[in-house]
């Protein structure tokens, strides 16, 4: 059983079909690049798979159980973490309550706790804290942790917000262009820090990028979208020879 599966899963928006008849799989421990030219539903996949949209056709399951029609923040809970294309960091709050806050809908107290100060409270706070400065620590953040998160570099941006998808413990990490106005230096450490964190942590990874070099680099095997649609999947060399891939982006007639 492959731990998340899209099967036949169609996303219509009124009489547009964003995707058709997606069918997906990743194993455990894979990192897999969904890729396409612009427009293709690569986005509309992962709102499916988070729940910001029901599918309109299919199923999504992750470890075989069955996620239509869950909220979000369910789908979270049950190990599934996604970055977005444009950065969601809460920009005023400093670099180490951005993470801490992802930390706690599992802090495992309750608001008497809270209120009154108990020693749960105090042992839990005390241990989310030195964990929320571990993954800064690891995504090269510690020293920035009191910093607004508005201040930080482009670069520093996109790593805090996988620092907080981390913070939550998924199974499943999605990331949507991570590399996304970065130079070719900064994508070159993406590439180290995405295969460290998915070794280190046990992760699954699907990410859409239109960093070719990333994802030739990183992914052990690619998924293509063109208008909703699965048009080529295999590793990375056999997608840069698909006459139907290059058709894709490039336009007919070119190749």
């Amino acid at each position: 059983m492959a731990l998340l599966e899209c099967r036949n899963v169609s996303r219509h928006f009124g009489g547009l079909r964003a995707l058709g008849h997606l069918d997906l799989a990743l194993e455990q421990g894979e990192v897999v690049g969904l890729i396409g030219p612009n427009g293709a539903g690569k986005t509309t996949v992962f709102n499916v798979i988070t729940g910001v949209f029901p599918p309109t056709e299919g199923e999504v399951l992750l470890e075989g159980r069955v996620l239509n029609n869950l909220p979000p923040y369910r789908i979270n809970q049950l190990g599934i973490a996604r970055t977005f294309q444009n950065i969601r960091l809460f920009r005023d709050m400093s670099v180490l309550d951005n993470v801490l806050t992802a930390m706690h809908p599992r802090c495992g107290y309750g608001l008497l706790d809270a209120l009154v100060r108990t020693s749960r409270f105090g042992r839990r706070e005390r241990e989310m804290q030195e964990e929320a400065l571990a993954l800064l620590a690891r995504m090269n953040l510690a020293d920035r942790q009191h910093d607004r998160a508005g201040s930080l570099p482009y670069g520093a941006q996109r790593r805090l917000e996988i620092a907080r998808a981390l913070a939550t413990h998924p199974k499943v990490l999605l990331l949507d262009e991570p590399a996304a106005g970065m130079n070719p230096a900064e994508v070159d450490s993406l590439v180290d820090l995405i295969r460290g964190i998915a070794a280190d942590f046990d992760l699954t990874v699907l990410l859409i990028e239109h960093q070719m070099g990333l994802v030739m680099n990183l992914c052990q095997r690619l998924v293509v979208l063109d208008f909703g649609e699965v048009i080529a999947r295999g590793t990375p060399a056999e997608i840069q020879q698909n006459p139907r891939v290059l058709e894709a982006y490039l336009g007919k007639g070119v190749v």
